[in-house]
């Protein structure tokens, strides 16, 4: 009997596979237990429909992270700050602080967390940023930071 997994399933699968098991298997235990559905023509057209609205939906995420990417990949952002001797800051540039700057500068919205900083910016001076904006998409800024 084929079955549609509705959850991982040790030694078998993982969610939303086809499989073929054996008839017993697939009604004593599987169907029962919610883990898995009989595969008929319907179910099997809905899985595909589902599948290709899901690779729709990946490749305008990713055309709008690399038109982003394309925006700012290479510039540069100033942030002005309170900064007392030997070049520290009062308090630290974070990343909520660099996302906020971005939209007021280029217009764009960058979540803060995909604003790598290995830690929070204490000093002047200029600093690579890296934005990871989609998986397999990245962009690069500096960002100088100034006193005010």
């Amino acid at each position: 009997m084929k079955v549609i997994l509705l959850q991982d399933v040790k030694k078998l699968g993982n969610k939303g596979q086809i499989f073929d098991v054996s008839d017993g298997y697939a009604r004593n235990y599987l169907i029962p237990q919610g883990l898995a559905q009989e595969a008929t023509k319907t179910r099997l057209k809905e899985i595909q429909e589902k599948s290709l609205k899901e690779e729709k939906k990946k490749t305008s995420e990713k055309d709008q992270a690399e038109k982003l990417k394309s925006i700012l990949h290479g510039k540069k952002l100033v942030i002005k700050v309170k900064a007392g001797t030997g070049d520290r800051l009062f308090g630290a540039v974070t990343s909520r602080e660099i996302s906020e700057a971005l939209s007021a500068e280029f217009g764009v919205s960058v979540d803060k967390k995909k604003i790598e900083l290995e830690e929070p910016i204490k000093h002047l001076g200029h600093h690579k940023i890296k934005l990871k904006i989609y998986p397999g998409v990245q962009a690069d800024i500096r960002l100088e930071v100034s006193p005010e």
